[in-house]
């Protein structure tokens, strides 16, 4: 009897144990969903280019594919790995991503493409230092809030520290030149660290100093001060700066309410410049029209939304650091993707970023990848058992 009674708590236990096992899985099923279609819209987008220029009208959905690939077995493990490790690896994480932004702007090491150094050559791939740094500063600040919390809601230098830190990679990044991505790194870090409790009076403050200093530095630059104007008033020179920007703005009055049907784009073919990258969303807004372009940013906004009541759940279980890169995940995807849709519709001059899962490009596509794992990762240690939740079963709790 006794035997019979040990067997089925010992069942229980196991059940109880993997009850804990708690994944996400509407935060999955959006994120592979969103894979998916962003799959169907670079094979859609960029099937003339190919053919074009590689004589393969899939090229370009084909190396999407691998990324994608690769991003879901990276995502695997990502979820598989214990949060503390991300946490005593962060300082190390930073280090190796500011090394990568170094390294890219060295001659013979990094490679320029467009007149931008963003790319490092290992092999047959090409990683982009961009790309990696968001994680590593997500998860540096995620260690540093949690270790100097008390400091950064009281004291100036603690707060300071870390906007030194983002400032130095923002520099290193806009040395590419890659503008788009210090914006989100830094509009990400001012959000985690508001999180993070600093006094709204001190980040209204830092906040105002560093948009300044960003439209400063887009001003003074040639280049950057003519995407101004052109984004301002595009149809002054349609067919020279403002030939992009009117394309796209001609590709979404073709959309109509409903779009003119998947693969029916008339912008892909040779209009439109990076109609598979930077303007997918245009491509997309032209074949699914105001009805699908609008379900599509409620996807994004449903992510967001997800990423910051994980975050709050992880807050309220006293898991700090799990909160923190909860909020940075969804800060920085949120950002990526207004900013992204934004310029596709000609409310925000050219940046230069991808549409997060959708727009073409390995890099992204991984780091994309990885960051909804984390956030998957996240929600799982939300819902875990701990040990001491579970009964011990003994014999003399038998008895």
């Amino acid at each position: 009897m006794k035997q019979r009674r040990q067997a089925s708590l010992n069942m229980q236990a196991k059940r109880m144990s993997k009850k804990a096992q708690h994944y996400d899985f509407y935060l999955i099923g959006l994120g592979i969903c969103l894979l998916s279609l962003g799959l169907v819209m670079v094979a859609s987008a960029s099937v003339t280019v190919a053919d074009r220029h590689f004589a393969d009208p899939l090229h370009y959905f084909w190396r999407q594919g691998i990324a994608a690939t690769l991003g879901l077995l990276v995502s695997f493990l990502i979820i598989q790995t214990p949060l503390i490790i991300w946490q005593q690896l962060s300082v190390p994480l930073l280090m190796l991503g500011i090394i990568l932004l170094i390294l890219v702007l060295i001659p013979g090491v990094g490679r320029e493409v467009n007149g931008s150094m963003r790319w490092i050559s290992i092999g047959p791939l090409n990683m982009q230092s961009s790309e990696p740094i968001k994680l590593c500063v997500i998860a540096y600040l995620a260690g540093y809030l949690v270790r100097h919390r008390e400091k950064v809601m009281t004291s100036f230098a603690g707060f300071i520290r870390p906007v030194g830190v983002v400032t130095l990679v923002a520099g290193l990044l806009l040395l590419e030149p890659d503008y788009g991505s210090a914006v989100v790194l830094f509009g990400t870090a001012l959000g985690m660290l508001f999180m993070g409790g600093v006094p709204l009076s001190r980040f209204l403050v830092w906040m105002t100093t560093a948009t300044a200093a960003l439209i400063s530095l887009a001003v003074l630059s040639p280049y950057r001060l003519q995407r101004l104007t052109s984004f301002m008033d595009p149809w002054e020179d349609p067919f020279n700066s403002g030939f992009q920007l009117t394309q796209a703005l001609i590709a979404f009055g073709r959309g109509d309410w409903f779009g003119v049907g998947l693969g029916n784009s008339v912008q892909k073919l040779f209009y439109l410049p990076e109609a598979h990258t930077d303007f997918v969303f245009a491509v997309f807004a032209e074949e699914f029209g105001l009805f699908g372009s609008t379900l599509l940013v409620l996807a994004f906004l449903f992510l967001v939304w997800r990423a910051f009541v994980i975050a709050k759940l992880a807050e309220q279980s006293g898991k700090e650091f799990a909160a923190y890169v909860a909020y940075g995940i969804g800060t920085l995807i949120g950002l990526q993707a207004f900013i992204n849709i934004g310029v596709n519709m000609g409310v925000l001059p050219t940046k230069g970023l991808t549409l997060p899962l959708i727009s073409y490009g390995g890099n992204s596509m991984v780091v994309s990848c990885v960051l909804i794992a984390l956030l998957v990762r996240v929600e799982l240690e939300n819902h875990q058992i701990e040990k001491n939740d579970i009964p011990e079963v003994t014999a003399s709790y038998v008895a």
